[in-house]
């Protein structure tokens, strides 16, 4: 049986790691409305702030249409040659890797029509200070762990690790 000392810091790494650690946002290209013909993607994306580790997700009838990544000049002429990517089941997570402007089109011809759209990818803003690491460590302590957006396999190791720890006896 596990004592309660024991089940109380099992808590504290439980609520700490849900607290700092966070996942990456799953961006659903047009909501509700999907990646379909006349809609504005451009102000669906100007809602939206986008960082790297983040994922940009089409969701859409797999028969009638599909998502190329391209260039600004293909963007900007809606045409695939020398696309970066290309996705075509329906229900595409694509992540996103790097600081920069992704340009996406719907390559059966319907980018005429609207479906295209353009993200900018931030880098991860810093945490906020004093919340998860001191700025600065006292001589000869550990430097400070700062846990960034993404690190979801830590809290997972920790949370097996504890629940190991615990649930086995061993304290």
């Amino acid at each position: 049986m596990v004592s309660s000392s024991a089940q109380l810091i099992f808590l504290c790494f439980f609520i700490l790691f849900s607290a700092t650690a966070t996942t990456a946002t799953d961006h659903i290209v047009g909501a509700n409305k999907g990646w379909n013909p006349s809609i504005n993607y451009t102000l669906w994306a100007n809602n939206q702030t986008f960082y790297v580790g983040d994922l940009i997700s089409f969701r859409y009838q797999k028969t009638q249409y599909n998502v190329f990544e391209v260039n600004q000049t293909g963007y900007d002429n809606c045409i695939t040659e020398g696309a970066l990517g290309n996705w075509t089941s329906g229900k595409d997570f694509i992540p996103l890797n790097e600081t920069k402007r992704y340009y996406f089109i719907c390559g059966n011809g319907q980018c005429f029509n609207g479906m295209k759209v353009t993200i900018l990818v931030h880098p991860l803003p810093p945490p906020p200070s004093g919340s998860i690491a001191a700025n600065s460590t006292p001589s000869g302590s550990a430097a400070p762990v700062v846990f960034h957006k993404g690190l979801v396999g830590l809290r997972a190791f920790v949370l097996a690790f504890a629940s190991i720890w615990f649930g086995s006896g061993w304290i």
